[in-house]
C-alpha cells in the first residue's frame, strides 16, 4: 500500500569551514563521523549503532548518552532539504518553511522525504575513561543517575539490565564516559558520592572512535548466529521521572529471558526535559524524564523465546500502563497503535502536523504503514 524509497545511494557528506556538516539523508552515522573526525569534529549526539542513517534518526528523533548535554539530533539540525509529497523540492529550517522543519523532524515521514540535512558539529576528544557500574536494584541505579544527570560529570551516561548470570534476578548498571584529549580525568573525583557495588566496576580507557563503535562486536556476533535478521518487536517509552522507579520495578519483577529473547537488551536512562525542544518527539513535562527500553528479540528457534505477536501484544499492555502514568512513546520500536492513540500521541501538536501533511502531501501518499492518519 505504498512505497519503498531505496536513500542508500543519497550518502554524500561534506564538512564546511564553519564547522557543520552537509549530510545527504541515505549516509550512516559511522560514515559522518569518519568524515568528521580528521577536522577534529563530531556530531554532538550518536544513538549506540552507528550505522543507522541520517535520515531514519532525524525522523524519530535520536536519542543517545551524550542527549544530556546536547538533546536529541533533531535538536541539532540547522536546516534540511526535502521532497514533498507533492513532488517540490523545498529547503526549510527555524526560520524559512518553519512548519515544514518541524513536521519533518521526528514527523515519521508524514510530510516529505527527507534528503539532505545541515548539522551541527562539535571538538571531538581523543579518548574515553569508559566506566560500567553495577548497582543491585533499579532504584539504586536511578539514584545515581540523577545525581550525575545534575552535575553533569560525565560526557556519556546511560544505563541498562541484564540477565543476572549467577541467580535470579536482573543485574543493573551505569554506563558512563568521560572525554579528554590529553590529560585523563581522576577517577576518585568522577565517582565521588556514587553508591556503586564496590568491587564490581569496570574502568577502562578507550579511543574515542572504538569507544562510540563498542557495539560492532556483539553485531557482528548476532549476525554470525542469525539473530540479528530475527523480528525485534522493541518496545521504547519517555516516562516522567516521579513514575520510573514504581514501574520500572513493577515490569522488570515480572520479566523472563523469553520476555525479551536471549539477545534482548533493556535501556534506562535519564534526560534533561528542557533540551528536547523538537515539537514532535513527545516527552513527559517534567524536568527529568527516563528512557525506558524494552528491546527484545522474538527467536523461537533459539528454544525459549516468544513468538513476535505475543511480544506484540505484551508492548500493547505495557504502552498502556506506561500511558497513564504520563509516558510517551519513543517511536522507533513495535507498539501497535491506532489513529486516536496517535493523535493522543501528539496532543497538541496534531494540529500542526495534520496541516503541513495537508499542505505539503495533500494526497497522503508518504509513509502510510505508521497508521497516523486513517486512509482515504
Amino acid at each position: 500500500g505504498g512505497l519503498v524509497i531505496e536513500m542508500s545511494p543519497l550518502d554524500a557528506i561534506s564538512v564546511t569551514p564553519d564547522g557543520t556538516a552537509i549530510v545527504q539523508a541515505g549516509a550512516r552515522w559511522s560514515a559522518l563521523l569518519h568524515a568528521a573526525l580528521p577536522h577534529g569534529l563530531t556530531p554532538p549526539v550518536l544513538t549506540d549503532y552507528l550505522e543507522l542513517s541520517v535520515g531514519g534518526t532525524l525522523s524519530v528523533g535520536g536519542i543517545g548518552g551524550t542527549s544530556p548535554h546536547y538533546g536529541a539530533q533533531v535538536d541539532n539540525v540547522l536546516e534540511l532539504e526535502v521532497i514533498t509529497g507533492d513532488g517540490h523540492r523545498l529547503a526549510c529550517s527555524p526560520d524559512r518553511r518553519p512548519d515544514l522543519f518541524h513536521a519533518v523532524l521526528s514527523g515519521l515521514g508524514q510530510c516529505a522525504v527527507l534528503v539532505r540535512a545541515t548539522l551541527k558539529l562539535v571538538p571531538a576528544p581523543s579518548h574515553v575513561r569508559h566506566f560500567i557500574l553495577y548497582y543491585p536494584t533499579a532504584d539504586a541505579l536511578t539514584a545515581d543517575q540523577r545525581l550525575v544527570l545534575a552535575d553533569g560529570r560525565f560526557d556519556f551516561a546511560e544505563g541498562e539490565a541484564e540477565l543476572n548470570p549467577d541467580g535470579p534476578g536482573w543485574l543493573y548498571y551505569l554506563e558512563a564516559g568521560a572525554y579528554y584529549d590529553s590529560q585523563p580525568p581522576d577517577d576518585s573525583e568522577l565517582l565521588a558520592g556514587l553508591h556503586f557495588e564496590p568491587g564490581k566496576q569496570q574502568v577502562s580507557t578507550l579511543g574515542y572512535f572504538a569507544f562510540l563503535d563498542r557495539l560492532a562486536s556483539a553485531v557482528a556476533f548476532l549476525k554470525s548466529t542469525g539473530e540479528w535478521n530475527d523480528p525485534h518487536p522493541w518496545w521504547n517509552m519517555f516516562l516522567p521521572d516521579t513514575a520510573t522507579n514504581s514501574f520500572v520495578s513493577g515490569v522488570m519483577a515480572g520479566l523472563t529471558e523469553a520476555d525479551i529473547g536471549a539477545s534482548g537488551v533493556i535501556l534506562l536512562y535519564p534526560l534533561p526535559r528542557g533540551l528536547l525542544r523538537a515539537p514532535l518527539l513527545r516527552v513527559p513535562d517534567e524536568p527529568v524524564i527516563f528512557l525506558f527500553s524494552v528491546l527484545r528479540t522474538a527467536a523461537p528457534d533459539s528454544g525459549g523465546a516468544l513468538p513476535a505477536a505475543e511480544l506484540l501484544a505484551a508492548n500493547r499492555a505495557l504502552f498502556d500502563q506506561a500511558r497513564e502514568l504520563g509516558g510517551y512513546e519513543y517511536p522507533i520500536g513495535s507498539i501497535p497503535l491506532t489513529p486516536a492513540d496517535w493523535r493522543q500521541h501528539f496532543g497538541p501538536e496534531f494540529a500542526a502536523l495534520a496541516a503541513a501533511r495537508h499542505r505539503y502531501d495533500p494526497a497522503g501518499i508518504l509513509t502510510p504503514g505508521q497508521g497516523i492518519f486513517p486512509p482515504g
